[in-house]
């Protein structure tokens, strides 16, 4: 009987038309309109926009022409070491001395370059074959280093030419003088072998390391010169570091890959 009566005296009461409504506060249009424009922001990056992707992987400070492994031609006793470590020589230099069975025997270099390492001492029986020593192919003191970056090879692919690389060098403190800049020059298509690695570092041990994971893709990046600096190359820092690179110093490489696009539109 009470909502009876609460009913017909709502009926019999005229209608409050000359009271304001109120549809939304002015907070909720200010919420409304900022999500609406986001939701079109990100329409529009959806068609018209790209992601950025990098790649990591091990890289070498090299000259180009890489280096390759002197073997004794001949088993023997060494008498003799003729060449020291990071002496430049010409091609068909002496290196060592072998005596054999039938006499003394020269080893000599195969071609010109830099002895970045030697494995024969005075005194060591070798055999035939055996690795004496390491020789950079550089001619001249002012040729250029380069990076060589070993990629998984399912990456290859993706890489663009002229494509940027950050360095993160090893023996240079990251935080305080940055990365060293670069760009592709090259990207060798073929799987690189362990063997393939030793010929042209001249280094069996970085061969294994680098395909222990598989067979990756041999990079060849070209370091930006920059002549104020003290190693004459470009770093992400104003100076980099107060000193001067060597070939065969370790990296590790980071690759900026292709463009993707974030949405694969399918055409009927």
């Amino acid at each position: 009987m009470q909502f009876r009566q609460q009913a017909l005296a709502k009926l019999q009461s005229p209608e409050e038309l000359d009271l304001p409504v109120r549809f939304a506060r002015p907070q909720g249009w200010l919420v409304l309109s900022v999500t609406v424009v986001a939701m079109a922001a990100a329409s529009v990056w959806a068609v018209t926009g790209s992601v950025t992707s990098t790649v990591g992987a091990p890289a070498v400070l090299t000259h180009g022409q890489g280096s390759y492994v002197l073997q004794s031609p001949v088993a023997g006793q060494v008498t003799a070491v003729l060449a020291k470590q990071g002496e430049r020589l010409p091609a068909k230099s002496p290196v060592l001395k072998v005596a054999t069975t039938e006499g003394e025997t020269v080893v000599r270099s195969v071609a010109a370059g830099r002895v970045s390492a030697l494995a024969a001492t005075i005194g060591q029986i070798i055999q035939t074959g055996a690795d004496v020593a390491a020789i950079e192919k550089v001619a001249d003191a002012e040729d250029p280093l380069y990076a060589t970056v070993y990629v998984p090879a399912e990456n290859a692919a993706s890489i663009p030419e002229n494509a940027e690389v950050d360095l993160t060098v090893q023996s240079v403190p990251t935080q305080r003088y940055g990365v060293l800049r670069g760009h592709v020059k090259k990207v060798d298509r073929t799987a690189q072998t362990p063997q393939s690695i030793s010929a042209f570092l001249g280094d069996s041990q970085l061969g294994e390391q680098f395909t222990k994971k598989g067979r990756p893709v041999a990079v060849t990046v070209r370091l930006d010169r920059k002549a104020s600096t003290e190693s004459g190359y470009k770093w992400s820092s104003q100076d980099g570091p107060p000193f001067e690179l060597t070939s065969m110093t370790m990296a590790t490489g980071s690759i900026r890959m292709a463009d993707e696009r974030p949405i694969d539109w399918l055409l009927p």
